[in-house]
């Protein structure tokens, strides 16, 4: 029975003393039966309001969309060793029967080695008529052959890689076909609300066209990646699947299906697909450039959490920290570690996420206005950004080793402190410059391991001061008990990595 039946059925059943309630007015037949029946419409209303958020059926929107789906079939060829000989011992008589039966086995080229071919299956769509295809990078990395098969008798064609974006998991492919293509368009991922219908489509576990149906079940889902923007949905998605299409109701692409979340292999209704709005910027670049080129500004960051608000003075826990500001154009544009960055080219920056998002968004080569606070003011400074890319390629210096523990020197909030000596910056990897001193111990009943501080941290800066000596780090805890503050912000360094630590000064 629909709502609309249920509706009606429950207006008809009401007494004359519920009409009264309702406002029918009984002196005059006519009025109220036009009353009832404004009232039962009202109903009606309410009932047609609720059942237009569920689709009837999915059958339209699978046929107008499902041309555009396709199969992807690749193929790599894997080295193999084809030495097939068995073991005899040497000099055996059976030595020489087995070599001349091997080397009577056509095509064969007796302890060479050969190649096998491998294949995996995957899923795509196509987005425009003259043959560009979006699919999931890790369905055709590494493939020596890549074929597309059309699901409305197009046939099968091959297809070349246009480029691809591991950090997003996207790939671009181009075939060349005789026709126009069917295609689908994009929307927008950002205006999806949890809750909305949604639709996969596919080739899970290689059985061929199929879809599913079900809602978004949660927005912004990060997995590994730093660009990561994941909408989560309970639509069936299964090995084949990646690389497909996830639909709304008006047939549009808002996110390409990448993973699940499962401990058997199969879906649990746990399924991820990359927002359609991280992917269009992904696709625009590869194919004008056959890569991505991100921005970059060239610090290191972390999210603000309450204790470090508290410990900067801050009232609100917005904005991205910086923590290191190596050579770059950070620090070309005078941009300092303790800086809180606040805006970014015109944005409110929230956290690191969304000030790695907002800078890879921007072009490269781009002259942005960044506001800062600090020491308490705000400043707008210039940077003219560089390209992550080309960063992260010249960037291949090793972590230093993991640092040994050093001498004892002092005991403060529950750390065993050591001041830096040559012989402990060489255990440690630093440089002759490197400046601090080194945690030797932790008391794992301590403030100071619920922080995360371990043996072989080096704390650089207390109280956004830099510290030198065990004596420099006292009078900075000194310095901030007299200053009312319950907690001292510390700059530590583990393993060449900095990040901020709000520890409690007291006792």
């Amino acid at each position: 029975m629909t709502a609309e039946v249920r509706t009606f059925s429950i207006s008809q059943t009401h007494s004359r003393g519920q009409a009264r309630a309702l406002g029918v007015v009984e002196t005059h037949p006519a009025r109220a039966f036009m009353a009832l029946m404004l009232v039962v419409a009202m109903f009606l209303g309410t009932g047609a309001a609720v059942a237009r958020g569920v689709p009837e059926s999915f059958a339209d929107l699978a046929e107008g969309t499902s041309p555009a789906v396709v199969n992807i079939t690749t193929a790599t060829l894997i080295a193999q060793d084809t030495d097939t000989h068995p073991m005899v011992p040497e000099g055996s008589p059976f030595e020489e029967l087995f070599r001349d039966f091997l080397d009577q086995e056509p095509g064969e080229d007796n302890g060479a080695p050969q190649t096998r071919r491998s294949n995996a299956l995957g899923s795509g769509f196509v987005i425009s008529e003259d043959g560009y295809i979006v699919t999931n990078n890790h369905v055709i990395d590494g493939a020596d052959e890549i074929m597309i098969e059309f699901f409305d008798g197009l046939g099968i064609l091959p297809a070349e890689v246009v480029g691809t974006d591991p950090n997003t998991d996207i790939a671009l492919l181009k075939v060349e076909a005789d026709q126009p293509l069917p295609f689908v368009p994009f929307g927008d991922s950002d205006v999806m609300r949890v809750g909305d219908w949604v639709m996969a489509v596919g080739n899970p576990l290689g059985q061929g066209f199929s879809v599913s149906a079900g809602i978004v079940s949660a927005r912004g889902r990060e997995l590994s990646g730093t660009y990561d923007d994941f909408i989560q949905t309970d639509a069936a998605i299964n090995r084949g699947n990646s690389g497909g299409p996830l639909f709304n109701m008006d047939g549009e692409v808002i996110g390409v299906n990448t993973a699940i979340l499962s401990p058997s292999g199969g879906s649990i209704g746990i399924g991820f697909s990359m927002a359609s709005n991280v992917v269009t910027k992904v696709i625009d670049q590869l194919k004008e450039f056959g890569e991505t080129r991100r921005g970059w500004l060239g610090v290191r960051i972390q999210d603000v959490t309450p204790d470090v608000a508290e410990a900067m003075g801050l009232g609100t826990t917005e904005g991205a920290l910086v923590t290191d500001v190596p050579d770059g154009p950070a620090k070309d544009a005078g941009i300092e570690s303790g800086d809180l960055i606040t805006n970014f080219n015109g944005e409110d920056v929230d956290d690191t996420r969304e000030l790695v998002r907002i800078v890879g968004d921007a072009p490269v080569g781009e002259t942005v206005r960044v506001v800062i606070l600090r020491d308490g003011e705000s400043q707008t400074l210039k940077v003219t950004l560089g390209r992550r890319e080309a960063a992260l390629a010249d960037d291949a210096e090793d972590a230093p080793e993991a640092a040994p523990q050093a001498p004892v020197e002092k005991s403060v909030l529950g750390l065993d402190l050591s001041e830096l000596t040559d012989e402990i910056r060489d255990e440690l990897g630093l440089g002759p410059d490197a400046a601090g001193i080194v945690i030797t111990e932790v008391d794992e009943a301590s403030a100071a391991w619920e922080k995360g501080l371990r043996p072989g941290d080096v704390i650089e800066e207390a109280g956004q001061s830099r510290v030198a000596s065990i004596v420099d780090f006292e009078a900075r805890l000194e310095a901030t008990r007299e200053g009312g503050r319950q907690s001292v912000l510390l700059l530590v360094r583990r393993d060449g990595d900095p990040r901020f630590v709000a520890l409690s000064v007291e006792e």
